[in-house]
Parts: C-alpha cells; structure tokens; sequence
C-alpha cells in the first residue's frame, strides 16, 4: 500500500508549483523537499510531517500535521508574509487529488514568522493538518 503521507507531500509539491502567484514570488518552482546546492532564496521547503492514526470502529483514517518552510532575504518580512498568505490560500480547504487515498479535509493551523540566526534571512513557518481515507 502506498503510503499516505508521501502521496500528500507530492500533491501539496504539485499544487504550490502549479500556482503562477505563488510562483511568480519564488521566482520560479522552488518549492524542495532537498534543497540543491546553491539554490536562490527565496524558496518553500518541506518541514516535519506527523502522520497517526485517525481511524474509527468501522473507517480507517490517518492525521497529518506538516510543515512548510518559508525562507527569504530580500524585502524579508514583506516578501515572507506574501509568500505564506500565497501558500495559505492555496492550500487552506485545498481539494488535493491524492494516488490511493481520499483527502477528507486540510487545514491551516498557524504561520509564524521570524529572523534566522544570520540576522539577515527571515524564516516563515506554515502549519497544516490534514486528514485521510484510503480509498
């Protein structure tokens, strides 16, 4: 069976990237599970992903919390603010298609945001929870 959490990463991926709004803040699709070597900023990483079961007497389900990354230097804040409300509106609600399973619903939990250790890089978290059925 394909795992639930992988087939919700690649359809957030599929999502953010497809978003020319989105798109147009990053610069491009640069939205990365594994950063590559020089890449410029800004971008969206992946973050954690918690995945526990949610089922009941007679469904099976799974909780998803996960994470997403926002990281930006110039106009820091701004750009960071946009990028999350652009990655919000995208996804808050959002009706992903998922390979195997059923996404019952996806929600926005919270967006913080704050200065890297660098003092230069502003960092921007956004929390989703998400919950699952297999088809």
């Amino acid at each position: 069976m394909a795992s639930s959490a992988w087939e919700m990463q690649k359809a957030i991926f599929a999502s953010l990237i497809a978003d020319t709004a989105l798109t147009d803040l990053l610069g491009g699709p640069r939205v990365y599970d594994d950063v590559p070597r020089g890449a410029e900023l800004p971008y969206i990483t992946f973050g954690q992903s918690t995945v526990r079961d949610w089922s009941t007497g007679t469904d099976t389900g799974h909780e998803h919390l996960f994470t997403l990354h926002v990281w930006t230097r110039v106009n820091g804040e701004r750009i960071a603010h946009q990028i999350m409300s652009a990655v919000c509106d995208r996804l808050h609600d959002a009706a992903l298609t998922l390979a195997g399973f059923k996404l019952v619903n996806l929600r926005h939990e919270f967006s913080d945001s704050f200065r890297d250790g660098d003092g230069e890089t502003i960092h921007g978290v956004v929390r989703y929870r998400a919950v699952t059925e297999p088809v």
